[in-house]
């Protein structure tokens, strides 16, 4: 009986919006919350650095990152999958 646990480690899909620095990506993650006073729903955005080993991501891509151990001062997400590839111009 070997079940595949579910990973307690949190995943987010945000958007590539810095590709710069190497290995490294800056992921733009928005999220839709309910304003605590007012009820207006409000977009509510955070940037994450996260390892990208071989550079595979770049900006305008659509990707999801995994929450892992510090790799950096800044760093403690690692990109791990393509959801959408950004859009040819």
């Amino acid at each position: 009986m070997t079940e595949a646990k579910p990973s307690l480690k949190r995943t987010l899909v945000g958007k590539v919006v810095s590709d710069k620095r190497a290995k490294t990506v800056t992921v733009l993650v928005e999220r839709r919350v309910k304003h605590e006073l007012y009820g207006k729903i409000v977009a509510k955005s955070s940037k994450y650095h996260a390892h990208d080993e071989n550079g595979e991501f770049h900006v305008g891509d659509l990707i999801e990152i995994t929450e892992s151990r510090p790799i950096s001062k800044t760093k403690n997400w690692v990109a791990t999958r393509l959801v959408q590839k950004a859009a040819a111009v």
